[in-house]
């Protein structure tokens, strides 16, 4: 295992919405041993509401604030050393404070999945306020990779086994 994982075991899945965060970390933290963490499901839990409705009722600009701290809070426990996979938010990583914070604190993994499959993924979901007008999903996909870009390593997606995701990231140079 690298120096900077053994020193801050936090593992940082970043990508797009529906590209397979929150299942592909949980089966890579229960291959680990580790704890898992979904920022999402975290703030969901903390607020008592779910982020659509905290979207629609307060905006994105508090849910973004309520995210830094969700990821802040994760880090922290990392850092007194529980280790821990922890699915980011499809926006979480384009933000520059969260970006730098994970990347200081672990190893950032981009789970990169093609479009026609993300579209599969979340079509007729309810959950995903930025997913609700198709055109505005595609501009934002494409927007976010440059952002995506800047992780540690890259995790090509391409199908729906979440294990070929699971298994490509434990044969990274980082164990």
């Amino acid at each position: 295992m690298i120096l900077k994982l053994k020193r801050t075991p936090g593992l940082y899945l970043v990508g797009f919405m529906g590209c397979g965060k929150t299942v592909v970390g949980a089966r890579l933290a229960e291959a680990l041993g580790w704890s898992f963490a979904d920022v999402d499901e975290c703030i969901e839990s903390e607020q008592g509401i779910r982020i659509a409705e905290i979207f629609d009722t307060r905006g994105e600009e508090a849910f973004r604030r309520l995210e830094t701290e969700a990821i802040g809070a994760r880090v922290r426990m990392i850092q007194f050393g529980k280790p821990m996979v922890v699915a980011l938010g499809g926006g979480a990583f384009v933000r520059p404070q969260n970006c730098e914070l994970v990347a200081n604190n672990g190893v950032t993994v981009w789970l990169d999945c093609p479009l026609a499959l993300i579209r599969r993924r979340v079509e007729g979901g309810t959950n995903r306020p930025l997913a609700r007008d198709p055109q505005k999903f595609e501009l934002l996909y494409h927007a976010r990779r440059e952002s995506y870009a800047l992780a540690d390593y890259h995790i090509q997606v391409t199908g729906d086994d979440p294990e070929v995701a699971v298994q490509a990231v434990l044969e990274l140079p980082i164990f």
